[in-house]
């Protein structure tokens, strides 16, 4: 499957079955690529709302593969390719490459208006691109990002060629790989934004010096993507994790990173008010999201020092939405809106009039997982915001239902992959479409390169693009209310040039009937000199409560003295306002903001989960000052807390707070929930008053505190608090002897001088004995357990009594089963009840599929609505063919000898693996003497299961079949 943009999220969804991730076969839907220009054309397909229609644009051979698009004053749309993607999964004959020249930009042109592109021409063709995730043109500057490097080319000439090239920023981890560097947008406030996967490290030096150090435990997905870490920190001293969001100036200096801890958003958009958005795909098949993106938001994918996956972190009764997206943890942003199974990719905010009036103020996200664009309405809830999910675009009449339309596997409806979205100056969407019947898993099936672009205007209504006048105020401020993001931050950089000269006629704006007109104008006026700057300060006092939060963000950016100004808002009545004061707090000194904290507390009403983080960002390195304010605020016994002192104890989590959390904590007469809370606030605490806090709560009468309270004990000893106390004196551990027998026939195993069937027969008989069999397993990694006896033993293996050693069996033994054929299961009819019954007796041990099963692997429920049968057989039965990222499989050998094997959940201090029977090893770093990435995938092939043909039709057929 395919997966950059589209690549990203998918591919880990493609784990969802069976740790693997497919790569289809040449099947019948490789014959029907070879018909692809033939159909390529049928829009009728393509659904909309009734008063919108989708036309297509433009198709190859005018570019390939289109992975991101932008559009220039003239009206044309740039594209970027990626047809060189993963040169080692792909042989460069099996498929278009231009691997010796580099990929390419092209620009794409409706010379004739007749709504159809007819002119297509190549931009740049370089070596430094190599499936390049986005791009901007500003002006003259085309932005490429594609890592390591974010490049500008400069069009010195107006000859559409580079005259210049320049590194503008490097150090992206993630060259050729779908969490790496995505494209750049020109913000409201003239500055960039851009954004980068999790597939680091990145360490990036802006042009002034300041140093960007992030990283975490993930590697994977490509071979270039072997080493990264967490705990690193930045020259803001911060410790930056995951996929980022990133702002810098135009002159490559002020590097500042938005927002971090994603997986791999494919964008980052703004609206005209300054509020960012995104979507971010998952590691499982339910719960990829689209997101507001707070300053500072923290997205909760790692832990919050990017040493652990969710999966380590996940606690007892936790939904896996809630623990994928740390939901539960103090200083998570909340998580927005749940899409389910998917890949999103580009996202944009719509802002125009040729659509309709009821468009204006669309949030767009592409999902190619679901061959779908989803429409939202933000609606304002406190200080973020609500977002019901509609369809834009699909190829599906209705895409949440799109499992139901599974026709045949050549239904080409499923190749539409929509990789971005974008706004002309003359107000349509352009989509590029990158098809394919694959997405995800750093894999495509396309050999051609194909792709499409479409468009969709209203119906029956001509677009034009405009001719803009550059030249002019008059002329600049038309292009300033164009829906083109990128062609309009020219005409702001023009109007900014012009200074207070401009004011007047920036002024006007402000009466707009479009109100991002106005939003836009109130950026630039702050620019615009004193006299401007003055007019945005008499906007704080507006009775517009979005207007006041305009205001305030744009004098933040050109003033950085804002208390005076946050002094005015903190008692503002619209919790949007306070939050942007009280995340502005955030590297100001405690003593010159400590009133503006004050009244921001007090205005807290205890349910507003954005103005709460807020406070809390705001507060950072301070929350001990803060919190006691809060005592003196909202005094009382810590049974009696209401809930502005229990929430903002819980995401300040001082130390100061110890006692009165272990108290709420303990109490009958607090409710379930609510002890809950305050045992999570008090092992979000690095203090050995905090993990003898929770050591006591492990012994309480109260069954739900105890347990819990044992849970972090036994967790937080291997990360957190690892070092805090001597956990030997606080715990009974209990070694399992080993068995004398099966020490004696490894003896008798490794002796070289004694006959070969003398060791097969000693090893055959550890081979069904628990312990033996773990005993081979450690002799065949380390090199100690020839061939001959282990084909010998294969079939005992997959018959050991211990799961963990068939499932980590299937990594090292040889596996006697017969090739089975995709296409011949394929044919076969299939019997849902038979296929129910053999999911639970071989897959729910691992999987859950609706209401049964086990959790080692990941949820199966959802798996319907992305996999056809030949997906979904194909991932089955060839398991290794492309294991997905953080679900590799590890070999740990320690100094003494020892063997582990599992996933990976954190890395650190303390090593965790999680085996196949779901019991999480600790293992010491200091301790280790090799780590290896295993080949294979954990899940054993069919045939080691005794699962057959039939099996599998049935197995295929009860998945694809269900409804929750």
């Amino acid at each position: 499957m395919r997966s950059t943009f589209i690549f990203l999220s998918f591919s880990a969804l493609l784990f969802g079955i069976f740790f693997s991730v497919f790569q289809t076969k040449e099947t019948g839907v490789a014959n029907a690529l070879d018909k692809q220009p033939e159909t390529a054309g049928d829009t009728s397909k393509l659904y909309t709302p009734d008063d919108l229609e989708a036309t297509l644009w433009a198709e190859a051979p005018m570019f390939n593969n289109p992975t991101n698009l932008d559009v220039d004053a003239k009206g044309r749309i740039w594209i970027t390719e990626a047809v060189n993607y993963r040169d080692f999964n792909t042989k460069p004959a099996e498929r278009l490459s231009h691997k010796q020249k580099g990929d390419r930009v092209v620009i794409l042109e409706d010379t004739n208006g007749d709504g159809k592109a007819d002119n297509s021409k190549v931009f740049v063709e370089d070596t430094l691109l190599t499936a390049p995730l986005g791009i901007a043109v500003i002006g003259n500057q085309v932005i490429v990002s594609c890592a390591p490097n974010l490049l500008i080319y400069t069009d010195d000439n107006g000859d559409d060629k580079p005259d210049r090239r320049e590194v503008f920023l490097t150090g992206f981890g993630g060259f050729d790989h779908d969490h790496s560097l995505h494209s750049l947008v020109a913000g409201p406030d003239g500055l960039w934004y851009f954004n980068t996967g999790n597939a680091g490290p990145h360490v990036v030096k802006d042009k002034r010096g300041w140093m960007l150090r992030s990283g975490s435990l993930y590697t994977g997905g490509t071979p270039y993507n072997k080493k990264n870490e967490g705990n690193m920190k930045s020259d803001d001293g911060r410790i930056w994790v995951g996929g980022l969001a990133l702002r810098i100036n135009p002159d490559g200096t002020g590097l500042k990173v938005m927002g971090h801890n994603f997986r791999n958003s494919y964008e980052v958009c703004m609206d005209s008010y300054g509020n960012r958005w995104q979507n971010d795909n998952d590691d499982q098949v339910i719960t990829c999201r689209t997101s507001y993106l707070p300053e500072n938001g923290n997205a909760g994918y790692f832990s919050s020092d990017g040493t652990r996956y969710w999966q380590a972190d996940r606690r007892p009764g936790q939904d896996i939405f809630t623990a994928h997206w740390h939901q539960e943890d103090p200083g998570v942003m909340p998580a927005g809106n749940n899409t389910g199974a998917g890949s999103p990719t580009g996202i944009m905010f719509y802002e125009g009039d040729a659509l309709g009036a009821k468009y204006r103020g669309t949030l767009l996200s592409c999902e190619a997982g679901r061959n779908v664009i989803f429409s939202y309405q933000p609606v304002k809830n406190g200080a973020g915001f609500d977002l019901r999910r509609n369809d834009l675009l699909s190829s599906f009449p209705q895409a949440s239902e799109r499992y139901e339309w599974f026709e045949t596997d050549t239904d080409t409806r499923k190749w539409f992959r929509p990789s971005d979205i974008v706004a002309g100056t003359d107000g349509a969407l352009y989509v590029a479409d990158w098809y394919d019947p694959i997405v995800g898993g750093h894999a495509m099936k396309d050999q051609k390169g194909y792709g499409r672009i479409f468009r969709i205007t209203p119906k029956n209504k001509k677009l034009a693009s405009p001719k803009f006048d550059f030249t002019t105020t008059e002329g600049l401020i038309e292009v300033l209310k164009n829906p083109a993001v990128n062609v309009r931050a020219v005409a702001f950089d023009a109007l900014k040039k012009r200074g207070e000269t401009a004011i007047g006629p920036v002024k006007a704006l402000l009466k707009s009937e479009n109100p991002y007109h106005a939003a836009r104008a109130i950026w630039l006026l702050a620019q615009l000199g004193e006299e401007g700057k003055a007019e945005v300060e008499e906007l704080l006092t507006s009775p517009d409560a979005l207007t006041r939060l305009n205001a305030y963000r744009a004098l933040r950016v050109v003033n950085a003295d804002i208390l005076s100004y946050a002094k005015m808002l903190a008692a503002d009545p619209d919790p949007a306002v306070r939050a942007e004061v009280a995340v502005s707090l955030r590297d100001l000194p405690f003593e010159s903001s400590k009133e503006i904290t004050r009244e921001l507390l007090k205005r807290y009403e205890g349910k507003d989960p954005w103005l709460l983080e807020a406070i809390g960002s705001g507060s950072e390195k301070k929350e001990e000052q803060v919190y006691a304010m809060v005592n003196e605020i909202y005094p009382g016994e810590a049974q009696d807390w209401h809930a502005q002192r229990a929430n903002l104890a819980w995401r300040l989590h001082p130390a100061t707070a110890i006692n009165d959390l272990k108290t709420r904590a303990g109490s009958t007469i607090v409710a379930i929930n609510e002890r809950k809370k305050a045992l999570t606030a008090i092992a979000f605490i690095h203090d050995k008053r905090a993990a003898m806090a929770i050591l006591e709560l492990s012994k309480s009468k109260l069954s739900d505190v105890s347990s819990t309270a044992l849970w972090w004990l036994n967790f937080r000893k291997t990360n957190d608090w690892s070092d805090l106390l001597d956990w030997k004196k606080h715990e009974e551990t209990t070694t399992a002897p080993v068995s004398q027998k099966m020490l004696t026939l490894k003896k008798s195993l490794s002796d070289n001088n004694k006959p070969l069937s003398t060791r097969i027969s000693a090893a055959k008989q550890m081979a069904i004995d628990p312990v033996g069999g773990d005993i081979l397993i450690e002799m065949r990694v380390q090199g100690r357990l020839p061939d001959t006896i282990a084909k010998s033993v294969s079939d005992l293996i997959f018959k050991n009594p211990n799961q963990n050693v068939r499932t980590v069996g299937s990594q090292f033994f040889p596996r006697n089963g017969k090739v089975m054929k995709v296409d011949f299961i394929n044919r076969m009819s299939a019997s849902k009840d038979n296929g129910a019954r053999l999911f639970m007796t071989n897959c729910a041990v691992c999987h859950r599929h609706g209401e049964s099963g086990g959790e080692i692997g990941p949820d199966l429920t959802a798996i319907h609505e992305k996999f056809d049968k030949t997906s979904l057989l194909d991932a089955i039965i060839n398991p290794s063919a492309s294991i997905v990222f953080g679900y590799e499989a590890y070999s740990i050998t320690t100094k003494k000898g020892e063997s582990f094997f599992g996933f990976l959940l954190s890395d650190g201090n303390n090593v965790v693996l999680k085996d196949g029977t779901g019991l999480k090893h600790v293992i010491k770093a200091v301790d280790i003497k090799k780590r290896e990435k295993l080949p294979n995938s954990f899940m054993p092939e069919p045939t080691s299961l005794g699962l057959d043909e039939q099996a599998l039709a049935d197995i295929t057929g009860y998945l694809l079949s269900f409804k929750k």
